[in-house]
């Protein structure tokens, strides 16, 4: 995302939607970079012409997100999140579009290989957390509760859950009954915005994560709950058990399992912490 924000020292506007979890893209921007033309709406035209099933999708593709504008003022322009940028790009003939068609296409193919042999996913995942200076045994932890997540919502999945929105707010009943706090307040206490909070947790955060969460899918294996109000009453039991075991070590140790400590690189640190005291 952050080259596609600043492609070729170029600054492309970008804003944050928190209920997506998503950024979003100005469509101009990228197709003016890409292109370099002198009247982008018209050539935003021409590649609608061009792609009639882009065009038919092109509401949903690029709705109206409110930006900055040029003149300082905020206003609605199309925009785009990192799919649909995608999208758009692949009916840009341009040279300049050509590294990000040659980069969907080996993540094309490396997700079919993923699909004929899965293992290869898990091997990409460990990859990109070692290359981002993760030590080992932190990454045995997080690939453990990724498998311990995916169980749940599959059980979720199998008893009338909606994906995503009900979803987000089961895990924050677990995480409230195991932590104290929801997910939201968890990122700010360890001064995140859009990052993945797990992928910033302790070693004891992510065990009592994991607890929280298998111990949910152990209570609703044998009570099988159906739909949200009864998957959620089971949440909030599996986050308790975790939540009273978080709650007996920290009277052992004195200590607090919650941490402000992260992974952020030490730049990005300071810049959090000055939006913070900004804001």
């Amino acid at each position: 995302m952050s080259s596609i924000k600043l492609f070729e020292s170029k600054q492309i506007r970008s804003v944050w939607i928190e209920m997506e979890n998503k950024w979003y893209f100005s469509v101009q921007d990228v197709v003016q970079l890409l292109t370099d033309t002198p009247d982008v709406k018209d050539y935003i035209k021409k590649i609608k012409k061009r792609d009639a099933l882009l065009n038919a999708n092109w509401g949903t593709i690029c709705p109206l997100v409110e930006m900055m504008t040029a003149d300082g003022r905020k206003r609605k322009v199309q925009a785009a999140n990192a799919q649909g940028l995608l999208r758009i790009i692949q009916s840009i003939p341009s040279p300049k579009a050509e590294p990000f068609k040659q980069w969907l296409a080996q993540v094309g193919s490396d997700r079919l290989d993923e699909i004929e042999n899965p293992e290869l996913a898990t091997l990409r995942t460990r990859e990109l957390y070692k290359s981002k200076g993760y030590p080992d045994d932190w990454i045995e932890k997080r690939m453990r509760s990724i498998a311990i997540r995916e169980e749940l919502t599959e059980e979720w999945k199998n008893r009338e859950v909606k994906e995503k929105f009900e979803y987000a707010i089961l895990t924050a009943e677990i995480s409230k009954a195991t932590f104290g706090l929801t997910p939201s307040e968890y990122k700010q206490v360890k001064g995140l915005k859009n990052q993945n909070l797990r992928d910033h947790m302790t070693d004891l955060e992510l065990i009592f994560s994991m607890l929280g969460e298998a111990s949910t899918t152990a209570i609703v294996k044998t009570q099988n709950p159906k739909g949200f109000a009864e998957n959620k009453i089971v949440a909030k039991q599996g986050g308790k058990i975790a939540g009273d075991a978080r709650k007996a070590l920290e009277l052992k140790t004195g200590e607090n399992v919650v941490s402000e400590e992260n992974y952020l690189p030490e730049s990005k640190k300071i810049r959090e912490i000055r939006k913070g005291k900004e804001n």
